[in-house]
């Protein structure tokens, strides 16, 4: 299971770490490998995540450490998107990325709106306010909780 966004700094390291969390309250921790990565053309492996997306994730009991999750341009790692059996992208465009870069099965690839039946694009917080990362970071919880057993569903 992989979640993508930009530069996998700020929204899919948000999903990845919530994510984990779901997982781990449901006793699942380490059944289901969970990764991110970025698929704009800021991405760079290696880059640490963002302090406000820490900073938010810190609030809903999440202590991230600077290299726990190491960003990952996906536009170099094809094998890392092959490998994905559900790929969740934060936006349309970043799906479409996903798609042109590697050969993947129809319906593998969603936004995470689409996956949790409701549409429309998780918009990039970088360089807005700690309020606006909040409001990313419970826009993308709401969305994985709604998706949760469907995402289980479809990884048993």
């Amino acid at each position: 299971m992989l979640v993508v966004c930009q530069a996998n700094t700020c929204r899919s390291v948000m999903a990845h770490a919530l994510l984990e969390k779901m997982l781990a309250a449901r006793g699942l921790d380490g059944s289901i490998r969970v990764r991110s990565g970025g698929i704009g053309p800021h991405a760079r492996d290696g880059m640490i995540p963002s302090l406000d997306a820490r900073l938010v994730l810190r609030e809903d009991g999440i202590h991230l450490a600077e290299d726990t999750i190491v960003s990952t341009d996906l536009k170099a790692h094809g094998d890392v998107l092959a490998a994905a059996d559900l790929i969740l992208t934060m936006t349309e465009e970043q799906k479409r990325l996903v798609r042109a870069q590697v050969d993947t099965a129809e319906g593998a690839v969603y936004t995470l709106g689409e996956f949790a039946g409701d549409g429309g694009d998780i918009r990039d917080p970088v360089g807005q306010d700690e309020a606006r990362y909040r409001s990313t970071r419970d826009e993308i919880k709401r969305r994985l909780e709604a998706s949760l057993e469907r995402l289980l569903r479809l990884l048993a």
